[in-house]
């Protein structure tokens, strides 16, 4: 799953310096590489882009987005911590560029070879999402396919903070466990949110009945995403938010560090840059994984595991690859179906078992479900209630699905808070290094500092999927039209730290044609969690996903066409 303002908040002295991106239109012929001639729309020419001290700095604007040879990276291409880290202690001597350099003064000719490479890569390695302009691509696969929206190269990202990002990954796994269990204070800490937001209350209804049913879900999965920025200003990488539903891009993540590493090992001499700084991006073998171990704890071969999806969905093919491996390596059948089939094609027998279409469910993986579009009907609704009740492993179970939302990754900023449910001091003081600025909107003091500098300052309601955030003039505009009113609606909100992260120059390729702009990017760690009663299957970080958008965009979806998909190089 799994989302500014364009006033930037830098000090009165920076200084202002103007670029503008080049473009690079790739035709669709099939020109071989050395006679490859890619147009230029426009010759280097300005778009604003402002400095501070010797580096560029933007402020935050959160992403969410709506992938070698072989999807299933071999044991050499391990993450960091997880693998063989000899490799990148060796690299680090040979090419540890500044930041950015990796994108910077790629020659022209260069410049030719890598994009139609990249490209032609893409395509044969299903690094594909469906084409928007045709009708048909995001219901049936094969129809309309299109490169998925890449960087070029990757990111350049400090190895410290990427191991610290990777070391937090399982005590949150473990933080939203024990949060769920406590449904006394998820529904205290959304009560508010409840009255005036409809679709959170009818999360909580569900919720609420569970609770009265006493229902007990003694296996729990959880496919979960904790996304960063590193802040220029404070030298601290904060979290933007914890996905606990619909964490996407486990596919396709994995394709492009393939990309950036076959690239590199192509033309790293050239670019100066070493393969071997590229971590490895295992997430969609090791999600895979995870579902098949609960689909065993489930304990019945004949069940499947069902992903719940959108009715249309051009990025299926993210999730085709997670089926494909969970098939391939692990001998799970799965299926797909929306709430609506759900509802119309399923029933829960008198011991608990999920029956849709005529086959047993283990595991429900949703990729849907997060958003109040998902729910256009009573008929959707009645299909999460359905899948609630039943006995089949819910990922995300309801209480899961809540521990997500912002409120409650602002109620867990709170001092004292994360020590109600866990022990280990050492763990709850990582978790709070990382936390940015969070307030409620009771804070009074609070919001007369955004009302003053709202470009300080990102007012979030508590929505997944993307383009709810707001930013700048609106936040002061909000707030004082909240105010005005007394209206209830405050509690639909909190308020966060905005955060200046650094930008980088990065080509970007869409739709076969490549922008050189200045960029931001955002972190995304992968963690997987499988509990079955007291015993833990599986605490794990799995895998990263890097977002990248030109630092001037006030969003972040890739889905929406705000961002692409990137990968990491280690500094």
């Amino acid at each position: 799953m799994g989302a500014g303002c364009s006033a930037l908040c830098l000090p009165a002295s920076s200084s202002l310096i103007a670029f503008a991106p080049k473009t690079i239109a790739v035709s669709n012929s099939s020109t071989p590489t050395s006679n490859y001639k890619p147009k230029y729309s426009s010759p280097f020419a300005p778009n604003t882009i402002l400095f501070s001290r010797p580096h560029l700095r933007t402020p935050h604007r959160s992403m969410d987005l709506s992938s070698s040879s072989s999807p299933v990276p071999s044991s050499s291409l391990l993450p960091v911590g997880c693998g063989r880290s000899g490799e990148l202690e060796e690299a680090r001597d040979v090419a540890t560029p500044g930041h950015g350099s990796g994108a910077r003064g790629v020659p022209p000719g260069l410049l030719e070879k890598l994009v139609y490479d990249a490209l032609v890569w893409c395509s044969l390695h299903g690094l594909v999402v469906g084409d928007k302009s045709v009708q048909r691509s995001g219901t049936d696969p094969g129809i309309g396919l299109v490169h998925a929206p890449f960087a070029l190269l990757p990111m350049p990202f400090p190895e410290g903070y990427w191991r610290q990002a990777c070391e937090l990954a399982p005590i949150f796994n473990e933080l939203v466990d024990r949060v769920s269990l406590d449904g006394k204070f998820l529904q205290d800490s959304l009560s508010r949110t409840k009255k005036v937001d409809a679709f959170t209350g009818r999360l909580l209804d569900i919720h609420s009945k569970m609770l009265e049913m006493n229902k007990r879900e003694d296996i729990r999965l959880g496919l979960h995403r904790s996304d960063y920025m590193l802040d220029a200003e404070t030298n601290l990488l904060f979290q933007i938010e914890l996905n606990t539903i619909s964490s996407s891009f486990a596919g396709l993540s994995c394709l492009v560090s393939e990309l950036h590493r076959n690239l590199i090992n192509h033309y790293g001499k050239d670019l100066e840059l070493d393969s071997r700084r590229v971590p490895g991006n295992t997430v969609v073998s090791r999600y895979a994984e995870a579902l098949a171990k609960a689909w065993n704890e489930y304990n019945n071969s004949s069940a499947v595991v069902m992903l719940v999806v959108q009715t249309e969905e051009r990025n299926m093919y993210d999730q085709h690859w997670l089926c494909v491996v969970l098939r391939e390596m692990h001998g799970v059948a799965s299926i797909r179906k929306s709430l609506a089939e759900i509802d119309a094609e399923g029933q829960v027998l008198p011991d608990g078992t999920l029956i849709v279409g005529g086959q047993t469910v283990a595991v429900v993986y949703f990729r849907a479900g997060y958003s109040p579009n998902d729910y256009p009907s009573e008929s959707e609704w009645r299909a999460r209630l359905l899948m609630e009740q039943s006995n089949a492993i819910k990922c995300p179970s309801i209480s899961y699905h809540l521990v997500g939302t912002k409120k409650i990754q602002q109620e867990l900023a709170k001092p004292n808070v994360l020590e109600r449910f866990l022990e280990n001091e050492n763990d709850i003081a990582k978790l709070r290094k990382c936390f940015a600025g969070l307030w409620s909107l009771d804070n009074i003091d609070v919001v007369k500092s955004a009302i003053e500098r709202p470009e300080l300052y990102v007012l979030k309601p508590q929505r997944e999927g993307g383009g709810n955030n707001i930013y700048g003039d609106r936040v002061r505009e909000i707030l004082i039209r909240l105010q005005q009113e007394g209206s209830e609606e405050l509690a639909t909100y909190i308020l966060m730290q905005r955060i200046f992260p650094t930008a980088s120059c990065a080509y970007l390729v869409r739709e076969g044609i490549c922008h050189q702009d200045h960029a931001i990017s955002e972190l995304g760690i992968y963690g997987a969690y499988l509990r079955n009663k007291d015993k833990v299957i599986m605490n794990d970080q799995c895998g990263y996903l890097m977002r990248t958008k030109v630092s001037s965009s006030n969003e972040g979806g890739v889905a929406a066409g705000f961002a692409v998909l990137d990968g990491i190089y280690l500094t």
